[in-house]
């Protein structure tokens, strides 16, 4: 662990339960945020009708054999996130 990472353990260890619950919610909501950032823009869904459009696409690409196995697609997400 490094010393910023323990500087922060003991900062929230030192917290009410309550509060270090929420500030556990924010620092997932930082990663999320940042994950978001990094991830290609074709792989982001803005709204409803932008969702629809990828789910018919999705299915289209299943029906025509265009898929990948679950194994290369956890692969790719996990390339996405540690870069």
């Amino acid at each position: 662990m490094t010393m910023k990472q323990q500087e922060l353990y003991n900062v929230i260890e030192s917290l009410p339960e309550e509060l270090s619950i929420k500030v556990i919610d924010y620092i997932e909501y930082l990663k999320f945020t940042y994950s978001l950032a990094k991830a290609p823009s074709n792989l982001i869904v803005k709204n409803d009708k932008e969702l629809l459009t990828k789910l018919q696409e999705g299915m289209k690409d299943t029906e025509e054999g265009k898929v990948c196995s679950i194994e290369e697609a956890f692969a790719e997400v996990n390339k996405i996130l540690s870069e």
